[in-house]
């Protein structure tokens, strides 16, 4: 068999016909509209826009676990966003978010509608609006925000490096499932060492530093993402496993990671929610086709 060319950049890039891959037919090196259309709003003061993805989860966990905690003004409409049919390319969706992606966050309570964009800026927003689950002052306010940016830094390389190049690239490069898999290991490593020393990501107290990081590196840990358990031997990371195992049994991380959700059991979804009793009577019309 003929090896292939190796790649040699031109000098100019020009987006290819197709880049392949699962998400090849929203991919644009362009941002903005590509449609009109609104977005729905609902009763509540908290209007979420998103999709049962680990950033998505990061956001209904904390909406959910302020609920719990008995803060009525966290009661949220949480539309679905579809990601792989375009629908974060709507005018009303890039207005909420200029970036495309979800979750965003638009908060109605006050005298303007106030836009949040990015999971980490929506979690620290909803803390300090209800002042739950992240430390006021001192070290421990420090460390919990450290965690929260180091998974912001750290998940692009599991999601969009070996999510990617493992599961959804048209063909599988050595190079680059190698490059990836090892900085994910690393990952893991570092979070099984913090957790070795911790209940939770920053100590005996669950913030949002463990809401986070739990979608992303806690179901990876109990081998649900990406079909890579054994490959990445993730039974191996004893801490991260039990810390995992610890987060996924609190109600409202189960109640969480069903809002927005499109895959998996159909008794595990709830595509769009818009009072606490969704989760008891999920009629058809809140069951989107």
């Amino acid at each position: 068999m003929t090896a292939s060319a190796p790649y040699i950049p031109p000098k100019i890039w020009t987006p290819p016909p197709s880049s392949g891959g699962r998400f090849a037919n929203i991919n644009r090196p362009v941002a903005g509209a590509t449609h009109e259309k609104a977005l729905p709003v609902g009763k509540h003061p908290l209007q979420l826009y998103s999709l049962g993805t680990p950033n998505g989860v990061k956001v209904t966990v904390m909406l959910e676990e302020l609920l719990a905690l008995g803060h009525s003004g966290a009661e949220y409409d949480a539309w679905l966003i579809r990601i792989s049919e375009g629908e974060q390319f709507g005018s009303g969706f890039v207005a909420a978010n200029p970036n495309s992606k979800i979750p965003v966050l638009v908060d109605r309570s006050g005298a303007q509608p106030q836009r949040v964009f990015e999971s980490g800026a929506i979690l620290m927003y909803l803390a300090e609006k209800f002042g739950a689950f992240l430390p006021e002052s001192g070290g421990a306010r420090a460390e919990c925000l450290s965690w929260l940016f180091w998974q912001m830094g750290s998940a692009p390389f599991l999601g969009g490096g070996f999510g990617h190049f493992y599961a959804y690239a048209p063909e599988k490069i050595q190079y680059a499932i190698d490059r990836y898999a090892m900085e994910v290991k690393r990952q893991m490593d570092v979070l099984d060492r913090r957790l070795a020393e911790t209940r939770y990501i920053i100590g005996d107290d669950y913030t949002i530093a463990d809401m986070a990081i739990w979608p992303w590196y806690g179901q990876l840990a109990k081998g649900l993402s990406y079909g890579a358990g054994e490959f990445l031997q993730v039974h191996t990371y004893t801490n991260v496993v039990r810390w995992a195992d610890e987060v996924a049994q609190r109600p409202a991380v189960r109640r969480g990671r069903m809002v927005n959700r499109i895959q998996g059991e159909p008794s595990s979804q709830l595509h769009e929610r818009h009072d606490a009793s969704d989760f008891d009577t999920r009629t058809q019309d809140k069951l989107a086709p």
